[in-house]
């Protein structure tokens, strides 16, 4: 999508619940009610560094230029994943649990209940200290995608994906078909032709490079726009764990 597109999220509510009628008589009209519950504009946002040549000729071009860029790249997608942590916990379904499982567990059966007919496969999002206290006493096998980490089949309710994100205590769930993604391409469209960026391996951060001959030095720029999205609030389960 173009910079400054709207992304619309929305929440569905039944307004009515009619009575059974008779054989022959007019049926009631059950009514459902889609509401628009948030706003999320899909910004450009631009990063730009500056490495100079005394800085290539002390520590050479991997340290002064690659390996700074990374760790820019690094925190541009800490913040992408921070703004999509924010909106997920906007959700409105509501689980409690005095334990990790108990709460998963609860999680599951409202995102069941909500889902129950569409084929719809659950997703968590737990945090990192819950984690690490489940893993003093069971051992579990974590992946790692695009920095992402993330267990699957976790106690046997679907994949889990572990964040610092998020606050000890709290939870999230939903269905992987309820997240969206709506992004300004990195490669491939006017904006990346136009600048000559060249991709991530997630293709949501582009960057290029500009040598700049009247102060000798480089110039990094960056550009990302994504906005990950769940489609309706209210087919997010927001947990918390009670404690024992």
């Amino acid at each position: 999508m173009s910079a400054g597109t709207l992304i619309k999220i929305y929440k569905l509510s039944q307004v009515n619940t009619p009575d059974q009628v008779g054989e022959g008589e007019t049926i009631p009209l059950t009514k459902v009610k889609r509401e628009l519950a948030r706003t999320v504009e899909l910004t450009l946002k631009k990063y730009r560094r500056q490495t100079t040549a005394e800085a290539i000729q002390k520590t050479g071009r991997t340290i002064a230029i690659n390996s700074t860029d990374e760790k820019l790249v690094s925190s541009v997608r800490k913040d992408i994943k921070k703004s999509f942590y924010d909106v997920m916990a906007k959700g409105t379904g509501t689980a409690s649990g005095t334990t990790l499982q108990s709460v998963l567990a609860k999680s599951w059966g409202v995102v069941q209940k909500f889902y129950d007919d569409m084929d719809a496969t659950p997703i968590y999002f737990v945090s990192s200290d819950d984690v690490a206290d489940y893993l003093g006493t069971a051992q579990i096998t974590m992946q790692t995608v695009f920095g992402w980490t993330y267990i699957e089949n976790f106690l046997g309710l679907g994949t889990a994906v572990v964040t610092p994100n998020l606050a000890k205590g709290k939870t999230i769930a939903t269905a992987q078909e309820n997240i969206a993604c709506a992004y300004v391409p990195a490669s491939g469209g006017d904006l990346a032709e136009s600048f000559d960026l060249t991709a991530d391996e997630t293709g949501i951060v582009g960057m290029t490079h500009q040598i700049a001959t009247d102060n000798a030095s480089i110039t990094t720029l960056i550009m990302s726009g994504v906005v990950f999205y769940p489609e309706l609030l209210d087919g997010v389960v927001v947990g918390s764990i009670t404690g024992a």
